[in-house]
């Protein structure tokens, strides 16, 4: 009881106004404990907690920038290859096109010397015919004057040596009457 009279006995003089000074100090050590426990152990886990993320952050951000730039570097030699790439692509198609010109122009060189080849033969040929025909003609022609002449001398000219010299004769006055109208 003498508890309950010194707490009638504070309650009666005691202003409510000022606290009771053994609350005030209770409060300030409670309070103090409280602080030395925030600084000691959970503001430190919270500065740890904080420079993690930051270098997370900064880690995630540097990563970032690591890739970005490889990404660039990639593309940049990507774009260089294709642009090689379009470049050898020129350089073989002009190539070929090159290529395709000449073997044009060597079958055309080609085409032609076989032309003038067969053109050649063809009128070695026709020549060689010509005078075949030529020849034969006078052989049919000295034939038919030697026929004719008989005829009209009435005599038999089958003596060789004497129907080859008129036959010879004929053909020679043939050529010089054609010769003489040509040049006319």
């Amino acid at each position: 009881m003498i508890s309950n009279g010194l707490i009638l006995a504070a309650g009666e003089g005691a202003n409510p106004l000022i606290p009771n000074p053994w609350e005030i100090v209770v409060t300030a050590v409670g309070f103090a404990l409280l602080m030395f426990i925030v600084i000691k152990f959970i503001v430190p886990a919270l500065e740890k907690s904080y420079q993690d993320r930051v270098e997370a952050i900064e880690g995630g951000l540097a990563k970032a920038e690591r890739a970005q730039a490889e990404a660039n570097a990639m593309m940049a030699d990507y774009e260089s290859q294709l642009a090689d790439a379009r470049t050898e692509a020129n350089r073989v198609r002009e190539q070929a096109r090159a290529e395709g010109a000449q073997i044009v122009a060597e079958a055309r060189e080609r085409a032609a010397a076989e032309a003038a080849r067969l053109t050649e033969q063809a009128h070695a040929q026709i020549a060689a015919d010509r005078a075949q025909a030529a020849a034969q003609l006078k052989n049919e022609v000295g034939s038919l004057a030697t026929v004719l002449a008989s005829k009209i001398v009435g005599e038999s000219l089958e003596d060789d040596a004497r129907s080859q010299r008129v036959v010879d004769r004929f053909l020679a006055d043939l050529d010089r009457h054609q010769s003489a109208g040509v040049a006319e």
